[in-house]
């Protein structure tokens, strides 16, 4: 974008998702929200959280969209982040590639499927060849007792979010506050 058409454009869409009563989000920006005198803007906040699921895993992916969502941070997954028409290939490597963190969603329904999942695990774990070597990137959890693909388990370490998920899930944020909280230490 850079050109004053395309910017036209980018507030024309804006406006007319505002004037249609409709919250407008522009990735790695935040959202634009209808507000009974124009409009108001919620920034970005927090670090991109990727979460990668299969479809059967679903209603779990969104159970954790939503509390990391709560815990300050922004997670990205197909189902909520892609826009219509959006190419949705170059999208998911772009938001692979743009996250702090990439949580691989395991279970007895992915371990078996082939498909985007593992395309998607097998891409961020290029990515996480450029990250130092003490960040953690790559996130595998379980959703239900299944065995980890080796290539996984065998450089990282798993979080369960089952038989406990409010102990998983709290196990997995706080590692990931501490991650967030070295970072900005590191500089």
């Amino acid at each position: 974008m850079g050109d004053s058409a395309s910017l036209d454009q980018l507030a024309q869409v804006v406006l007319e998702g505002l004037a249609a009563s409709q919250p407008v989000e522009i990735e790695g920006l935040g959202i634009f929200y209808p507000a009974p005198h124009g409009f108001r803007f919620e920034p970005r906040r927090g670090p991109q959280v990727f979460i990668a699921y299969v479809k059967e895993d679903q209603p779990l992916a969104e159970r954790l969209f939503d509390e990391l969502a709560a815990a300050g941070f922004y997670p990205w997954m197909d189902v909520r982040r892609l826009l219509p028409g959006q190419n949705w290939p170059r999208a998911i490597e772009s938001a692979i590639e743009t996250s702090e963190f990439f949580v691989a969603c395991f279970s007895g329904n992915s371990v078996r499927k082939k498909g985007g999942f593992q395309a998607e695990i097998r891409y961020a774990l290029d990515c996480a060849r450029q990250v130092p070597l003490d960040d953690i990137f790559v996130v595998p959890v379980r959703l239900g007792d299944c065995a980890v693909p080796r290539s996984v388990r065998k450089e990282y370490q798993y979080v369960d979010l089952f038989p406990d998920w409010v102990r998983g899930t709290r196990r997995l944020i706080g590692m990931m506050r501490r991650q967030v909280v070295a970072r900005k230490r590191a500089g």
